[in-house]
């Protein structure tokens, strides 16, 4: 493989752009508004994007780029319109529901931040140093996206979490020297496919329930028992 001729500067520029997903993640925790929510999340999908993209030129692996421009595509731009739209056809609460303080939810994902770096940096020793503290960063987002999921009410802000527990997946494929090509179109489109199934289940939830709080529904439940 061609020695790039600015080293370091392919080493920094992709740790920031992973970094930024670490950052963006945790400002996805902070959001309170589900429309400003959506924007964060395709804010990620674009860091995302972009760090997939400099692997590409990195690693040398134009397959890259084809998984760089389904994230911009899909998560930057139609599943964010599609979220915002069905957000107001469903005629869901602005507010972002928690079943944990901000304050909390914060310290809470710093901690799974470092736990992170403390588990992954050593294990990955001996790895490329290109790779080494993107799988760092990428744990980091997954979990990070399992912590959102757990601590929001609202269906559609878990939707949100899942998906960016996804992106911390294929950063953490695109780090380790990508993934075959059709692997990652298969993941691609069944992210997309499963998105318009929680949709139409959403849908369905909201004319019977007329709600999607989750927490509602778990109240529903204990009444009906």
């Amino acid at each position: 493989m061609p020695q790039p001729i600015f080293p370091h500067l392919v080493f920094d520029v992709a740790h920031l752009l992973a970094g930024a997903m670490v950052l963006i993640s945790l400002m996805m925790l902070y959001q309170g508004r589900l429309n400003a929510l959506i924007k964060v999340f395709a804010l990620q999908a674009v860091a995302l994007a972009a760090s997939v993209a400099w692997q590409a030129q990195a690693q040398h692996a134009p397959h890259l780029y084809v998984t760089a421009v389904i994230a911009i595509a899909f998560k930057g731009v139609v599943i964010p319109v599609a979220l915002h739209r069905m957000v107001a056809r469903l005629g869901i609460h602005r507010q972002v529901e928690t079943a944990l303080a901000t304050g909390p939810t914060m310290l809470a994902g710093i901690g799974l931040v470092a736990l992170a770096l403390v588990v992954m940096l050593p294990v990955t020793a001996t790895s490329d140093p290109l790779a080494r503290e993107d799988l760092a960063f990428a744990l980091s987002v997954v979990l990070l996206g399992l912590l959102m999921m757990v601590t929001r009410r609202n269906a559609v802000s878990q939707i949100i979490g899942f998906m960016s527990l996804e992106n911390g997946l294929i950063l953490a494929a695109a780090g380790a020297r990508g993934m075959p090509l059709v692997v990652e179109i298969s993941v691609a489109f069944s992210v997309l496919i499963a998105f318009i199934v929680i949709g139409v289940f959403l849908f369905r939830i909201r004319e019977r329930f007329d709600t999607v709080d989750v927490d509602a529904l778990d109240r529903f439940r204990g009444g009906r028992a």
